[in-house]
């Protein structure tokens, strides 16, 4: 079994010295609290396996996402990204098909999430907004059941217009204006210090988002991936 507390210290610690010295000189910790995240996803794979199979033959390891940043384009220069993040699908880390993703990181940010994060794929958005527009009905009693609404709001990034060829009528035409779909449940720290608990949790929540992720990737059942250049 796993142990969040080793993941928490690690990304505390590496939230208060976000520098290259401290990252390389403390390799050895950093390689336990990435074994110890792995071996939660192996644990949340078999778990969540049991109502969703198709995700069962994943590898951790191919699944994580690196602490390194991006500063390029971004003000905030640190170097590291003080969270472990994952995504688990039928084809891995892709984000499409969508999956399950988990985001741990200290002092309250950590969240499960569902959904289709990336909103660059234009094929991908015109694909699901033709789907909610042909499939109104089905969509609203995804997101009407009381479950899911007492758990999740649907998130992402938005155009302020519903874009033309669309129907103006539809009753989900908030959901055409998005260029991306997901949800989000946030964890206390304290919500994940329990690690069996903590995935009986994880499990319960990934599974009322299964009928949303089911609904997007029917959506992109004809989506292929863009070549690298």
């Amino acid at each position: 079994m796993f142990h969040m507390e080793k993941i928490l210290t690690y990304l505390t610690d590496l939230e208060n010295n976000n520098n290259r010295q401290w990252y390389l000189s403390h390799k050895e910790q950093r390689i336990e609290a990435e074994r110890e995240f792995e071996e939660l996803l192996q644990v949340l794979i078999l778990e969540l396996g049991k109502v969703d199979n198709s995700i069962l033959f994943n590898n951790p390891k191919d699944l994580t996402f690196k602490l390194v940043r991006d500063t390029r384009f971004s003000e905030d220069k640190s170097p590291y990204n003080p969270t472990f993040r994952a995504h688990i699908s039928s084809k891995g880390k892709l984000p499409i098909p969508v999956g399950y993703f988990i985001a741990i990181k200290p002092n309250n940010q950590s969240f499960l999430g569902g959904g289709l994060f990336a909103d660059m794929f234009r094929d991908a958005t015109n694909m699901i907004r033709d789907y909610i527009d042909n499939n109104e009905m089905k969509l609203s009693s995804i997101v009407s059941d009381d479950l899911f609404a007492s758990n999740f709001t649907v998130m992402g990034t938005a155009l302020k217009n519903i874009p033309q060829g669309y129907n103006e009528n539809c009753s989900m035409k908030e959901y055409l204006r998005n260029k991306s779909w997901y949800v989000e449940y946030k964890l206390s720290d304290e919500k994940l210090l329990d690690d069996r608990k903590f995935i009986e949790m994880a499990v319960e929540k990934y599974s009322l988002m299964i009928p949303f992720n089911s609904f997007l990737n029917e959506a992109l059942v004809n989506f292929e991936m863009p070549e690298r250049k």
